[in-house]
């Protein structure tokens, strides 16, 4: 049986209307799935226009409308956008409180089991300050909502799987944050995460947070203190976890296959690595030639995952065309995975 699945449009002023356009216009995901957008009719029409493509929308007002016929789109219209007011490529607060609504209204449609996974567009947090909501991301607009208190950030890019001890915090705050019970958290969503992925004994990797994972004290103490005890902990449960390594190898070790995912310590610490991998620049187009990799908040009580990017705004303004779906792609190609299989013996994701 094919899962569910909601795609919130994102930011109405960004490429999330576009590249949606792009991904629904691939017979796999209808193969995999039955998607249904939430966000704005009018919206996505434009975005067909932009991506130049000749889909047909389903506009409707409740999901049991849903007809889950290729070619046509299936959206779940919120009515929240002044089209005549939007400028596209500029963070907007009508942006920002339509982007929060979407994402509450996929919530809501996923706590009632009503569908199986949620898949997110790009936000702009910009956005949502100038609108005046308090959420620094879709993480922790989701933990919100859902009243969950311990999630984890998951970035995957081909075989490289990144989970974050923190994320959206200032780099001076991060070694108050790097605590134990912390660190033991993500690790036990990290084996969920993996056995739902079909990984019977998954292999994690720890990074360290100071250079040389600490070099026994000599560089910081928060290896000693917090994570290796951690570590000794989650070994004790049963746990295949190993480490801390050195921050600047074990990427690469893992992405060669020897581990099945990481934990790192902060953001830019994971990021760096998946993006480096997933991303192609091109200087002589000035432009992407690739973005690929995939968001999956760990710990809800519902299957989520998103793109690896944000808004574009300025790909969005000279309304080109060229956005790159392909993170989306494989952000619904990963949730309909995750959604077939969750309601096995795995656990939750």
């Amino acid at each position: 049986m094919k899962p569910i699945i909601s795609i919130t449009m994102g930011d109405p002023a960004g490429i999330g209307p576009e590249i949606v356009a792009k991904a629904l216009s691939q017979p796999i995901v209808y193969e995999i799935c039955h998607p249904i957008i939430i966000g704005d009719s009018t919206v996505m029409e434009m975005g067909i226009r932009v991506a130049k493509l000749g889909l047909r929308i389903n506009s409707i007002e409740r999901l049991e409308e849903a007809r889950f016929l290729f070619g046509t789109m299936d959206v779940l219209d919120l009515h929240n956008v002044d089209v005549e007011s939007l400028v596209l490529g500029k963070p907007q607060a009508m942006g920002g409180k339509a982007s929060v609504e979407y994402v509450t209204k996929a919530v809501e449609l996923a706590m009632e089991g009503k569908v199986q996974a949620i898949v997110t567009a790009p936000i702009s947090k910009e956005a949502i300050r100038m609108a005046g909501l308090p959420y620094t991301g879709h993480t922790e607009l989701l933990a919100h909502l859902t009243g969950v208190k311990s999630v984890a950030m998951m970035l995957v890019t081909g075989s490289l799987r990144v989970v974050h001890v923190t994320t959206h915090v200032p780099l001076s705050q991060v070694p108050d944050r790097i605590k134990m019970q912390r660190v033991l958290e993500v690790m036990m969503l990290t084996d969920e995460a993996m056995k739902a992925l079909g990984i019977q004994k998954p292999r994690i990797a720890v990074a360290g947070l100071n250079p040389h994972a600490g070099e026994g004290g000599l560089f910081g103490r928060e290896e000693l203190e917090e994570i290796v005890p951690a570590i000794e902990e989650g070994r004790r449960l049963g746990l295949e976890v190993s480490g801390p390594f050195p921050p600047d190898t074990i990427f690469a070790r893992a992405a060669g296959g020897g581990f099945d995912a990481v934990i790192a310590m902060y953001h830019d610490q994971g990021h760096i690595a998946v993006k480096l991998l997933g991303f192609q620049w091109d200087e002589k187009k000035k432009g992407w030639t690739r973005i690929s990799g995939v968001n999956v908040t760990l710990g809800l009580p519902f299957v989520r995952t998103s793109v690896d990017h944000g808004t574009a705004y300025g790909k969005a303004g000279r309304r080109e065309g060229t956005a790159d779906p392909g993170s989306l792609l494989e952000a619904i190609q990963l949730a309909a995975k995750l959604a077939t299989g969750r309601f096995s013996e795995m656990g939750r994701i």
